[in-house]
């Protein structure tokens, strides 16, 4: 069922999108460009969805392009496997980017730009040691000491430079530096690494190179080669806007063309232009932990079921618990963008899941803790099918059968022996509503020990739908799954993965690891009522008064359904 977004949003109007309204009318720029730049180093998680939402969102609204490029200058963290999935994920979220990009891609060109730098006197060979180099920045209140390399002369560093290139020296004996200021009130611009040497192997390059780029270098050169007008970050990364201005002034890409001549000999867009960068406050969501390392960890670990485990914050994860896209979007319009640091809750989030699965989502009936209800005065062997709405607030949905037997399978919950106060479900000698099919009676319990085996009930038969009687009232009204045609299910029912609003908290010596949730995911063996287990993977449903479940993306059969709970029909945190 295709149905709208709930609540669509007016138009935006955060701080970014000013700046990128003021740009165009003033002329600054006839067409805008942003990309969105992961390290794939690991799965995208919720916190690159608002980045995601941003970039391509504005892209989106003003015209623009927006390019997706693999910021690959770390060879020994990435792997294709994150490669694939990030390029899923986007996907997966309702975007296309205009170019897949690599700064792999540009290697030569960085490399012909540092040449430049050295040439320029701007950058030298450093031999300290990566200690070192750190004994001589000095601290936030004390200058630092230029390295003993720092006047090297520019043919000895030229020469040193391009004997790294070749391959001469070891991992970590040497370093290019950018010949900034060691007295700088800002740390990273005394002196900052531009080159390493590490010998990894590249997914791209394979073995071409042993020396790559720093993040900082490559991550500006390569927005000025891509002609993008407006580099989104956080906010982590305006301490290294001075940098980044500094490396792309000094460079000076559009009047040196000899520096990029290999990406259009390679048949590259080469659309060269000053980039500007502009921050805004990163997503932090309570009751999760963001950090590539943790979630790394979990998954070697194995305190979660991989990447994709549906308790997980990446984007996999949600998506096999299934959390809609649309609900993502929603979330990222609802916080905004500003730059103003803070902690969303939870609760927002799953609120966003609910208002998207609550227009979406067809409703079916499941028992997640069976009990069989025999209905006494039905006579053995009765059947029958009855007709239910698949959305009772979208006739368009249409309708569907649901089998009816003597035996049914109510929830547990649904009775108590000994009620207490406000219960309004089945008691011995009370009576309820059952969803579609009229009044019955509790008249007797049967139970092994203490345990509830099978309850006995009478159907008042004139409270049929459509007779009298069915305008009788009761104060409750309980869901049921025929016990003939009910389907057995696995359904998983996740929860968050934390038990504390801040995982991250590691006062009296804990860690994230002495927070994790034991009661993050619990598996049941449900019944179903048969049209809910024809639902292709990923397909999801209200399951009638529990909750919003989906068809596991991977595990689910329509002949061995599974499910997995993506939200509770109400918030059950708030109150703990």
């Amino acid at each position: 069922m295709n149905a709208p977004e709930p609540n669509p949003a007016p138009e935006k109007n955060d701080f970014i999108r000013q700046i990128v309204r003021d740009d165009l009318a003033s002329g600054k720029h006839s067409r805008i460009r942003t990309r969105f730049p992961p390290e794939p180093n690991g799965y995208l998680h919720i916190g690159h969805a608002k980045s995601i939402c941003l970039n391509f969102g504005i892209g989106r609204e003003f015209g623009g392009l927006v390019n997706l490029r693999f910021d690959d200058t770390n060879p020994s963290k990435e792997d294709m496997e994150f490669v694939e999935s990030i390029q899923e994920d986007v996907r997966w979220l309702g975007f296309e980017w205009d170019e897949l990009r690599h700064a792999s891609d540009y290697f030569e060109v960085f490399y012909r730009s540092a040449v430049k730098l050295i040439e320029d006197g701007k950058a030298y060979v450093c031999d300290l040691s990566a200690e070192e180099v750190r004994e001589y920045r000095g601290t936030l209140t004390q200058p630092g000491r230029p390295s003993p390399y720092r006047e090297r002369p520019v043919a000895e560093n030229l020469d040193l430079f391009r004997r790294m290139r070749a391959g001469e020296f070891a991992d970590g004996s040497r370093t290019l530096r950018a010949k900034i200021d060691m007295a700088s009130g800002n740390i990273n611009m005394r002196d900052p690494a531009l080159y390493r040497i590490r010998k990894v192997a590249h997914q791209n390059t394979g073995d071409a190179w042993p020396i790559y780029p720093m993040y900082d270098y490559a991550h500006c050169i390569s927005d000025a080669l891509e002609g993008i007008t407006h580099s989104l970050c956080t906010l982590e990364f305006e301490d290294h806007r001075p940098l980044y201005d500094w490396c792309v002034d000094n460079v000076d890409l559009p009047n040196h063309p000899e520096l990029w001549q290999p990406l259009v000999e390679a048949g590259f867009d080469t659309p060269v232009a000053k980039p500007r960068q502009i921050e805004f406050s990163r997503l932090n969501i309570n009751y999760t932990v963001m950090s590539k390392r943790k979630l790394l960890a979990l998954v070697s670990d194995g305190l979660v079921a991989g990447w994709d485990d549906p308790r997980m914050p990446t984007l996999s994860g949600l998506r096999r618990r299934g959390y809609p896209p649309a609900a993502l979007r929603l979330f990222a319009d609802r916080i905004g963008i500003s730059k103003q640091n803070s902690v969303i809750d939870f609760s927002v989030l799953e609120n966003c899941v609910r208002d998207v699965l609550d227009a979406e989502a067809e409703r079916r009936m499941a028992v997640l803790d069976p009990v069989k209800l025999v209905i006494e005065n039905l006579p053995e062997g009765h059947a029958e099918t009855l007709e239910f709405g698949n959305h009772p607030k979208n006739e368009a949905a249409g309708k569907r059968t649901v089998p009816f037997s003597r035996e049914i399978w109510i929830e547990r919950e649904d009775f108590m022996e000994t009620p207490v106060k406000d219960f309004h479900r089945l008691v011995p000698g009370g009576e309820v509503r059952l969803r579609g099919v009229g009044i019955v009676k509790c008249v007797d319990v049967i139970k092994d020990g203490e345990t509830v085996r099978e309850l006995r009930g009478q159907l008042d038969l004139d409270s049929r739908p459509g007779m009298e009687g069915a305008k009788r009232k009761v104060k409750g009204t309980i869901h049921w799954v025929c016990a003939k045609a009910g389907v057995p299910a696995e359904v998983r029912l996740y929860d968050r993965l934390f038990t504390v609003a801040d995982p991250d908290n590691d006062e009296d010596g804990k860690s994230y690891r002495d927070y994790l949730n034991p009661d993050s995911i619990r598996t049941v063996r449900a019944m179903l009522e048969p049209a809910a287990c024809a639902a292709a993977p990923e397909q999801s449903f209200q399951f009638e008064r529990s909750g919003y479940f989906t068809a596991d993306r991977h595990d689910h059969r329509p002949d061995a359904p599974v499910f997995n709970r993506s939200v509770t029909l109400r918030d059950t945190w708030s109150a703990k």
